[in-house]
C-alpha cells in the first residue's frame, strides 16, 4: 500500500485543533459550552486508565452529550486494536515499537498519531522500613533478570548482597514487577534489564498499584511501578548514574527528563491525513493538552508537559 507522507496535511490538522480552539473559547466566552455530542471510545493503558478517565468525566462534564467508552486492557493491546480498526484513540504507557508502527502503516498506508499526552516514570520501590535508598541500573538488572544483560558480574537474590542492606534482616528478595500486557513490563525490561530476560520468580501484578501494595505489606520485597502510584507503605529509590550521582524521582527531575528513568504517556489516534477526527474526539484532545487537562494530569499523580512541548503537541 502506497505510504503517504504527513507532512502534507499538516496544515489540515492544525485548522481543525484552531477550530476546537475556538469552540472551547466560545463556550467559556458565553457560559455555556457548544453543543458537542457522540460517543467517544478508547482501548489502552491501565497505568494511565484513571487518568483517561478524568479526563474523560471533565470532558463529559463539559459536554453532557458526550458518552465515553474505555477498555483498560494494557498497552499491548493498543497497536492491534488501531491496526484492527476496533477502536480510533489508544493510549499508551509507552511508545509503540517499530514493529507496531509498521503493521498499521501496512493495514492503512500512513503511520498513527502520536500526541504526548503527559510524563510519569518508572520507580523502584521497597517497603518504607527498607534502609535501601539508592541503586544503580545495573544492580537492578542483577536483582530483577536472569542473565545480566547490562554487565553485573553476578545476579543478587539476598538482601546481604548489597551494601546498604547486607545486615538487613530479610534474606531472600521477593520481587515484584509487572504483567506481560503492560507496557511498564515492556518499558523496565528495555531500560533496566538491557533487553534481557526477567527472572521467572517475579509475582507479576496487572496494575502498579498491586505491586506497591504488595511491596508494602512484605519488609523483603521489591518492586517496580509507575511513579503515580506510590503509597507512603514504600519510598522510591534514588537512581545512581554512572557518574556516582543519586537522582530522586520528582515532579521536577520527571519533568526536566533528568530522572533516568522519566518516560513520556501517549495517546494514539488513527486520523487518515486531510481528514478531522469527529468532534467529540477532537474536543477530547484539545482538553487533555489544555491548562485544565494538564492540572488533572498532576491531580491524578502523573506530570504535566512543559509548556514548549504542549505547544508542539497542540499543532498536531
Amino acid at each position: 500500500m502506497k505510504r503517504i507522507d504527513l507532512s502534507r496535511n499538516r496544515g489540515c490538522r492544525l485548522r481543525a485543533v484552531l477550530v476546537v480552539a475556538l469552540m472551547l473559547c466560545a463556550s467559556m466566552a458565553f457560559g455555556q459550552p457548544q453543543p458537542i455530542s457522540g460517543t467517544l471510545s478508547a482501548i489502552g493503558s491501565d497505568t494511565m486508565a484513571g487518568l483517561t478517565l478524568r479526563w474523560a468525566e471533565a470532558l463529559t462534564n463539559r459536554y453532557p452529550g458526550i458518552s465515553v467508552q474505555f477498555q483498560a486492557t494494557g498497552s499491548a493491546s493498543v497497536p492491534p486494536a488501531l491496526t484492527a480498526g476496533t477502536t480510533r484513540l489508544g493510549p499508551m504507557s509507552r511508545p509503540m515499537s517499530a514493529e507496531e508502527r509498521q503493521a498499521f502503516i501496512d493495514r492503512y498506508g500512513y503511520p498513527p498519531l502520536a500526541l504526548r499526552v503527559a510524563k510519569d516514570a518508572l520507580v523502584l520501590v521497597v517497603h518504607r522500613h527498607n534502609p535501601l535508598n539508592a541503586i544503580t541500573r545495573q544492580q537492578a538488572d542483577a536483582i530483577f533478570s536472569t542473565d545480566q544483560a547490562c554487565g553485573a558480574p553476578s545476579p543478587i537474590r539476598r538482601w546481604s548482597e548489597l551494601p546498604a542492606t547486607h545486615d538487613w534482616s530479610y534474606g531472600h528478595i521477593a520481587l515484584h514487577g509487572r504483567n506481560l500486557a503492560s507496557g511498564t513490563h515492556g518499558l523496565f525490561q528495555a531500560e533496566v534489564l538491557c533487553g534481557g530476560r526477567f527472572r521467572p520468580d517475579i509475582s507479576e501484578h496487572p496494575g502498579s498499584s498491586a505491586v506497591v501494595a504488595a511491596v508494602g505489606e512484605s519488609p523483603n520485597a521489591m518492586g517496580y511501578a509507575g511513579y503515580n502510584h506510590l503509597t507512603p507503605m514504600v519510598h522510591a529509590l534514588r537512581l545512581i548514574t554512572q557518574d556516582g550521582t543519586e537522582i530522586a524521582p520528582t515532579e521536577q527531575t520527571i519533568q526536566r527528563n533528568e530522572y533516568p528513568l522519566a518516560r513520556n504517556l501517549y495517546l494514539y489516534v488513527n486520523l487518515p491525513p486531510g481528514e478531522s477526527l469527529p468532534p467529540a474526539d477532537q474536543a477530547f484532545l484539545a482538553l487533555i493538552l489544555s491548562e485544565e487537562g494538564q492540572q488533572i494530569a498532576r491531580a491524578a499523580g502523573f506530570v504535566p508537559l512543559p509548556e514548549s512541548e504542549l505547544i508542539t503537541q497542540r499543532a498536531w
